[in-house]
C-alpha cells in the first residue's frame, strides 16, 4: 500500500504541475485573441497562423487540464442518486465508473489518437489555410491529454481503495470544503437576495 501511495503522490504532483502551468495558457489565449482583433481592425492585417494558434492553445487547455480537473474533483457529475447512498457505496460506484467507463474510454482514445498523430508527424502535415501552422503538435495533445487523464484515474483508484481500507481520506470530498456547484448556487442565491433588497429599497 505504501508503494501505491507513493505512486499516487507522484502522479498527483505531475498532473498538478501541468495543470497549474496550463492555467496560464488561458491568459496567453486572451492576449493573442485581443491583439489579433485589434491589429485586424486597426491595420486591416490578419494572419491564419495567429488564428490557428488560438485554436491550438484552446485544445491544449482543454486536453492537458482534464486530468487536473479530475484530480481536483471539479469535473461535471450527475450523482443525484448516489448522494443519497452511504459513503462506502459512493466510493464503490466511483471505482466501478473509473474501471469500466473512464479508463476504457481513455485507453481507446489513446489507441486511436497515437496513429492519428504519427501519420501527421511522419507526413509533416500542414494546415490547408494559407500561412497556417503545422498540424502534428496539436494532434500530439490528444494522446498526451488522455494519458494524463489515465494517470489521474489510476491515482483516484488508489485513493478510493485506501479509503475503503480505512487508510485514507474521502477522495470525493472537495478540497475547499464545497463543490463548484454549491459555490455557484450560493452566488446565485446571494445575487437574488441583493436584487430583492434593491427592489424593496426602490419602493
Amino acid at each position: 500500500m505504501n508503494l501505491l501511495f507513493s505512486l499516487s503522490r507522484a502522479i498527483d504532483a505531475l498532473v498538478h504541475t501541468i495543470g497549474r502551468a496550463v492555467i496560464w495558457l488561458t491568459l496567453v489565449v486572451v492576449l493573442i485573441s485581443a491583439g489579433n482583433a485589434v491589429i485586424r481592425k486597426a491595420f486591416h492585417v490578419s494572419s491564419n497562423a495567429w488564428l490557428e494558434i488560438q485554436w491550438y492553445l484552446f485544445g491544449a487547455i482543454f486536453l492537458l487540464a482534464a486530468g487536473y480537473t479530475f484530480m481536483k474533483n471539479e469535473h461535471v457529475r450527475v450523482d443525484i442518486i448516489s448522494q443519497m447512498m452511504s459513503k462506502r457505496t459512493q466510493i464503490l460506484i466511483e471505482i466501478f465508473g473509473v474501471l469500466f467507463f473512464m479508463l476504457p474510454a481513455c485507453l481507446l482514445m489513446l489507441d486511436l489518437s497515437i496513429p492519428f498523430f504519427m501519420q501527421s508527424f511522419l507526413t509533416s502535415e500542414q494546415s490547408s489555410n494559407a500561412g497556417g501552422l503545422i498540424r502534428w503538435p496539436v494532434k500530439l495533445l490528444i494522446p498526451i491529454g488522455f494519458f494524463l487523464l489515465v494517470l489521474a484515474g489510476v491515482s483516484h483508484l488508489i485513493k478510493c481503495a485506501a479509503f475503503l481500507a480505512g487508510r485514507g481520506p474521502d477522495p470525493l470530498a472537495p478540497a475547499h470544503g464545497k463543490t463548484a456547484e454549491q459555490l455557484l448556487a450560493e452566488e446565485i442565491a446571494n445575487e437574488a437576495r441583493l436584487k430583492e433588497m434593491e427592489q424593496r429599497t426602490d419602493k
